[in-house]
């Protein structure tokens, strides 16, 4: 008895504890952001860290021209073209969210079943269970069933900012991988924003800047750490005990 009762507390606590091993891993730390999916395989070029632009190959560079074969027009475009060159992204983030569901659900079951005649052992079964069996009733089950529920989720972020990212990879089919970070220390606070993506060259203005919804599989983190952001979260006891309680 003692036993049927602890098992199925024991694999309750287990199944808690299995989802739970990845949240006291990262107690302490900021969540993390996907990494885009099968960038190395597309890419086919390994990670660098700081990209520089080769080199111009000026053997075809005569004494008198002004034409660098390395040009694709005669009056050169400032924006972005190469690994290793600088662009800007803006970011202004001004989402708005509303979300609200409700539903219901009920249902009555019934049924009976008799057995007035079976040749003619009906009678029989007022031996086995005397004064119990009434042939013309014999099973008579009901049951009723309900559930409801609503939520609501109600959400407004806005984030206005601008960013300073380097071409890390040209693609196979022209498009430019980018990434950027900028790191502000206040006295013992540092603000961190980073964003990494996939854009288009033609999506580039002519002013060298683009928006942030034209950067595909984009990963953008905004935040800090320090003494401020320390104080904000809840001690490591407290995550602690807030994830191994399942109750």
């Amino acid at each position: 008895m003692f036993a049927n009762r602890i098992l199925p507390l024991a694999f309750t606590f287990l199944l808690c504890a299995c989802g739970s091993m990845d949240r006291l891993a990262n107690i302490g730390n900021p969540p993390a952001l996907s990494p885009m999916d099968n960038l190395a395989e597309t890419s086919r070029t390994s990670p660098v860290t700081l990209p520089m632009p080769a080199g111009a190959d000026k053997g075809g560079l005569a004494a008198n021209s002004l034409w660098q074969p390395t040009r694709k027009s005669f009056f050169k475009d400032q924006r972005a073209s190469r690994v290793g060159d600088i662009l800007t992204v803006s970011i202004e983030i001004n989402d708005q969210a509303s979300l609200s569901n409700t539903s219901t659900r009920s249902r009555d079951n019934s049924e009976s079943a008799e057995l007035p005649k079976l040749l003619g052992l009906e009678g029989k079964l007022e031996s086995f269970l005397p004064n119990s069996v009434d042939p013309t009733n014999l099973i008579d089950m009901a049951s009723t069933s309900g559930s409801a529920g609503a939520g609501s989720i109600s959400r407004n972020e806005k984030i206005a900012l601008k960013l300073a990212a380097i071409i890390t990879n040209v693609l196979p089919n022209g498009n430019f991988i980018i990434s950027g970070r900028q790191e502000v220390r206040v006295n013992f606070e540092v603000r961190e924003l980073v964003i990494t993506g996939i854009i288009r060259p033609e999506d580039i203005a002519s002013d060298n800047t683009i928006p942030y919804s034209q950067v595909a599989e984009a990963r953008i983190g905004y935040g800090g750490r320090g003494q401020i952001t320390d104080v904000q979260q809840p001690r490591y006891g407290q995550q602690v005990y807030d994830v191994i309680m399942p109750f």
